[in-house]
């Protein structure tokens, strides 16, 4: 217990941040919207089958071609969910679609599924209109979809466990963390991003503290005894994403049963 406490406070982005009425609320939201976004969802692939435009490529694929359907759909979703998220910051827009996720300043991993069922349709919805635009082997959707899953609880979760080196490369400084979206909710109009912070730092969304700030919560967490903690992690998550991804393609099926 006394690992498990180092390892989780130490890294918690905002210690103070935990509110019981937040969880109450989010509880309350998040079984609102799972059941209505299902029938959403579940209506534009249903809808999107019935006249044929969904497709997959069966045929067998080498690992280049999966990785660049991978690469292609990341690239698209990311633009995708910028352009979206910062129109959902406008005025009515606002108000009508995104307000009910920013009930939650601290967020946590509750907080992926405390949405309006627009905002679901219109994150959500992009995966059946992607496939319904691009074939794409069918080898390669384990991959797409475990991401859209695990990168939403990962941003979300309220807690940093990337190394402190992330913002200091210049490929992984490119890639979003907890902290970075963790900042969205708690500083509200920066750091718009889904899975990159190509498109903030391209528009000047992206905190100026951002990473100075990362810095401080890694500088925390290094403090305590668990200092290699951190590149572990990111090894056992980069290990289970391909090894669940690999099981998925082989037939299994991961549902979590909030989605």
């Amino acid at each position: 217990m006394a690992v498990l406490r180092l390892l989780f406070f130490s890294r918690k982005i905002q210690p103070n941040g935990f509110r019981w009425t937040a969880i109450r609320n989010e509880l309350v939201f998040a079984a609102i919207n799972t059941s209505l976004t299902g029938v959403f969802l579940g209506g534009l692939t249903a809808l999107l089958n019935k006249y044929h435009l969904i497709r997959f490529n069966h045929e067998p694929a080498r690992w280049w071609t999966i990785l660049l359907e991978y690469a292609f759909y990341f690239v698209l979703f990311d633009t995708w969910f910028y352009w979206w998220h910062r129109l959902m910051h406008i005025g009515w827009f606002y108000t009508l679609v995104h307000k009910i996720h920013h009930f939650s300043t601290s967020p946590n991993v509750l907080t992926t599924f405390s949405v309006s069922p627009l905002e679901s349709l219109v994150n959500g919805g992009f995966v059946p209109l992607f496939t319904a635009a691009v074939v794409v082997h069918q080898q390669s959707m384990p991959f797409i979809g475990l991401t859209t899953i695990l990168m939403g609880f990962y941003v979300h979760s309220g807690y940093e466990f990337l190394p402190r080196w992330w913002n200091k490369t210049w490929f992984s400084k490119w890639f979003i963390t907890a902290t970075f979206h963790d900042q969205h909710h708690k500083y509200f109009r920066w750091n718009f991003g889904g899975y990159t912070t190509v498109w903030d730092r391209i528009c000047g969304t992206m905190r100026p503290r951002y990473e100075a700030d990362f810095d401080q919560i890694k500088a925390r967490a290094n403090g305590t005894a668990l200092k290699p903690v951190s590149a572990a992690v990111v090894a056992i998550l980069v290990a289970a994403f391909t090894a669940m991804a690999t099981l998925w393609s082989m037939g299994f099926s991961f549902r979590p049963s909030l989605i």
